[in-house]
């Protein structure tokens, strides 16, 4: 073999060599940059690969062996919109084949948001529609009718929990769903117990809502639960104090306002919410009551308390009371207390 044939099979030895290394790195070697196990990247709806490169290059290491893997697999030419977790040992192939179809849910939370616009605000940090857009389906009227609420009512269609959605579900479909959710919720025996009790769905979110604000102990909401229908039953006004702080709130156009205590010109504020003003369930809900408050509603305790006040001797729970003479003397003493600390409004 001559000399200059030698060095030609060399040659080609040598370009399938690093031809072969060079294959390999690009499809199967890892390419990613990670300081822990996974990281969410999200890429916008409508996107094109300049928005893909946006999201992804801050963890790649070689970005032009990343796009021509992408090229080959035309991702360039269909990027897809979404939330796509990367993970360390990923390599080009891999990586391409899942911002192509890899599209995955997110865990969406919910709960104890007192008003539609602090629910909206809550989803928008969550899912890619903004607060905005997520207030106007929520309140547009074709959904109301739809769903059988109005303005008032909206809140209660909201049922706190985790589901799972994906990030850029749009808001049309989001709405639907969270309707669909609130229509399983009310199941045939959640109806059956609202009825029993003479209520609507609705008329339970309503009530629930004051019951959740009156205590935050889960234990002692079905027997404030039992007072508030007692009182229903007999048209005695709820004079549920929270349904006077949001009756305040609203007219002030101040939520963020600390009231922890209600003084006596409150109670003639002229407000539908204003339990001590008008009687039976404010218009809507207070806030947003979670499935303990509601449950505590359908499953109230029986018995014969008409009153309850705040218990000084137990942080967080209440004393209950069958006449109003035995409740101003437990309210005196409450009144007493909250002097005591100094505590004005």
């Amino acid at each position: 073999m001559s000399l200059r044939r030698e060095v030609v099979l060399v040659l080609v030895a040598i370009i399938v060599v690093l031809s072969g290394r060079y294959i390999h790195r690009v499809l199967w070697a890892p390419n990613l940059m990670l300081n822990q196990a996974k990281v969410d990247v999200f890429i916008a709806s409508d996107p094109d690969f300049d928005d893909v490169l946006e999201a992804v290059s801050p963890y790649i290491s070689r970005i032009s062996d990343f796009k021509l893997v992408a090229k080959l697999k035309r991702l360039d030419e269909f990027p897809r919109a979404g939330r796509f977790v990367l993970e360390p040992d990923m390599n080009n192939r891999t990586l391409v084949d899942l911002l192509r179809s890899g599209n995955q849910p997110i865990k969406l939370k919910f709960n104890n948001q007192e008003r539609l616009e602090d629910l909206a605000g809550a989803l928008s940090r969550q899912i890619e529609p903004d607060s905005i857009s997520l207030l106007k389906a929520f309140r547009d009227s074709d959904f109301l009718d739809e769903a059988g609420v109005d303005q008032d009512q909206v809140l209660s269609l909201f049922i706190p929990n985790t589901y799972e959605v994906y990030w850029n579900t749009d808001v049309q479909r989001f709405r639907k769903r969270m309707l669909g959710e609130y229509e399983s919720f009310w199941n045939p025996k959640r109806l059956k117990k609202a009825e029993a009790i003479g209520l609507s769905p609705l008329e339970v979110s309503a009530l629930a809502a004051v019951v959740q604000k009156e205590s935050v102990k889960v234990s002692e909401r079905p027997t404030i639960a039992g007072v508030y229908l007692n009182r229903l039953r007999r048209n005695i006004p709820l004079q549920a104090d929270p349904t006077v702080i949001y009756a305040k709130k609203l007219l002030d156009g101040d939520f963020n306002q600390l009231i922890r205590r209600v003084l006596y010109k409150d109670l003639a504020l002229d407000s539908p919410y204003n339990t001590y003003k008008y009687s039976g369930l404010p218009p809507g809900p207070i806030t947003m009551p979670d499935i303990s408050s509601i449950d505590a509603v359908l499953n109230a305790e029986s018995h014969g308390y008409y009153y309850f006040v705040a218990d000084p001797e137990r942080p967080g729970y209440h004393s209950f009371s069958k006449s109003l003479q035995e409740h101003n003397a437990k309210r005196k003493d409450y009144i007493d207390w909250i002097r005591q600390q100094g505590i004005k409004r």
